[in-house]
């Protein structure tokens, strides 16, 4: 009979706490599994100001600081998933992107949505690699 695998959630103050019941990440044997962010500053619970641009940065920074208190960085990433508001800021967010990823870039997908949490116009998600 096999065990049921190891699921240990990740918690930080330096990301935005979550709105509802999940983690801010999961981390198992291999990968990290980082949930959704959005441009949300954890010092004042709120969406940051500067548009699409200031939100992706900040949407970015939590997501490092979650792999951060997980052991891990930005550096194994291996797959993003971008959501946006509105598809025309897709190049404002892929030029912020592109300075929070060095060497070899993670794959990626990218997608228009209806609406984002408390208004915001991008999320982004993150699978990583442990260890």
């Amino acid at each position: 009979m096999s065990s049921a695998p190891q699921l240990i959630p990740v918690n930080t103050p330096n990301a935005p706490a979550p709105v509802g019941p999940y983690s801010q990440a999961i981390v198992t044997d291999s990968l990290i599994f980082v949930a959704g962010q959005i441009g949300i500053d954890p010092a004042i619970g709120a969406l940051v100001q500067g548009g699409v641009t200031a939100q992706a940065r900040q949407a970015l920074t939590n997501l490092a600081a979650i792999l951060k208190e997980a052991g891990s960085s930005m550096a194994a990433v291996a797959k993003t998933t971008v959501f946006l508001a509105n598809f025309d800021d897709f190049a404002a967010v892929n030029e912020v992107y592109s300075t929070f990823f060095e060497g070899v870039a993670p794959a990626r997908s990218a997608f228009e949505v209806v609406r984002l949490p408390l208004g915001g116009l991008v999320e982004i998600e993150a699978i990583a690699v442990r260890g």
